[in-house]
């Protein structure tokens, strides 16, 4: 791999970020961190998770995960139950706050995508959409 293809790379990764603000300490002016409320969107997508399934989704350690779960329960977003396959195993929801959490956080993450892309034009768009499709097809072909 040539040093120009990775400081290509790295020069979109911190202008993509940068754009969508990605290194801020909370997402959109939120109270929660990205990896919070990925780990927010990993149970929403699955209707009930364990956090076996979100270290697998997301290639996050235990520990941190952990901590973020309980900084979760506590601020009742998310709630914990035995499995009913597994009385060992817990399963987590999200409550009905922290649904109407992740669906506002939701609209607030389309409405700043909207926001990039509104000057487009129709062409463009799907332009932008191919080439994204392109390097996810690519480096998936990798994995």
């Amino acid at each position: 791999m040539s040093t120009k293809t990775i400081q290509e790379i790295r020069a979109f990764n911190r202008f993509y970020t940068d754009l969508i603000g990605l290194l801020n300490k909370h997402l959109l002016n939120s109270d929660y961190s990205l990896s919070e409320v990925r780990i927010m969107y990993e149970i929403h997508t699955a209707g009930e998770a364990q956090a076996s399934q979100i270290m697998a989704a997301m290639d996050i350690d235990k520990s941190y995960l952990s901590r973020i779960l309980k900084k979760l329960e506590k601020d009742q977003l998310i709630a914990r139950k035995a499995s009913e396959q597994d009385g060992r195993a817990v399963v987590l929801s999200l409550t009905k706050a922290g649904e109407d959490l992740f669906q506002e956080l939701t609209r607030a993450t389309e409405q700043q995508i909207g926001g990039l892309v509104n000057h487009l034009n129709t062409k463009q768009q799907e332009e932008l959409v191919a080439h994204m499709q392109a390097i996810r097809k690519i480096l998936q072909g990798n994995l």
